[in-house]
Formats: structure tokens, C-alpha cells, sequence
């Protein structure tokens, strides 16, 4: 299952609201779920303008439940800055071509 797919799993229709990223049946978080679909056609926007997803995810005691993704955590690398694997920033010594040039 793909889950970004447009079209949502079947078990998607059952699901409960989960007030927090967390099976309501077993208490099994989110990033132990065996399935997850992410409703990227319907975004809702909160007081803040902040755009906010519902997260299904199909639990393996058989629940299945849904948050919202402003409901996370804050995640521990949100300030950092990205890092760009293909033009990676360069060192803060001199460069070769950046020496002066004998006559």
C-alpha cells in the first residue's frame, strides 16, 4: 500500500479518531503501525494558517485510527539546517583558486 496513494485503503473507513499518535485499543505508537495512509486531498488549516493532514493507520491488534498530523511531537531536527547531499557547503578554509597568484 502506497501511502501517499489518492485513493484511500478500504480499512480507512472504519478508522476512529486517536486524540494522540497512538493505537486507542493497545496504546502502540504510530511508527509501529503496519499500515499507514496519509489524506493529502483534503488539508484543513488550522487558527494559524498551518496546513494539517488526517494520518490513517491500521494497527496490528486490528484497530484502526486516525490523528492529525499538527498532532506530533515537535521533532528534534526541525531547527537544524538542511543538509544538501548533492552540493554539499564547502569548508570554511581557502580555496585553491582563492590564493593570490604569482606574477
Amino acid at each position: 500500500m502506497d501511502m501517499f496513494s489518492s485513493k484511500p485503503p478500504a480499512w480507512a473507513d472504519t478508522a476512529v479518531h486517536a486524540m494522540s499518535l497512538q493505537c486507542p485499543q493497545c496504546r502502540t505508537p504510530s511508527i509501529e503501525a503496519e499500515a499507514v495512509w496519509l489524506n493529502r486531498r483534503s488539508p484543513v488549516y488550522d487558527n494559524d494558517r498551518q496546513r494539517k493532514w488526517q494520518e490513517f493507520y491500521k494497527c496490528g491488534c486490528g484497530c484502526h485510527w486516525w490523528a492529525w498530523s499538527s498532532d506530533r511531537p515537535p521533532n528534534e531536527y526541525r531547527d537544524r539546517e538542511p543538509v544538501n547531499p548533492i552540493n554539499p557547503p564547502m569548508p570554511d578554509w581557502p580555496r585553491f583558486f582563492d590564493r593570490p597568484q604569482d606574477g
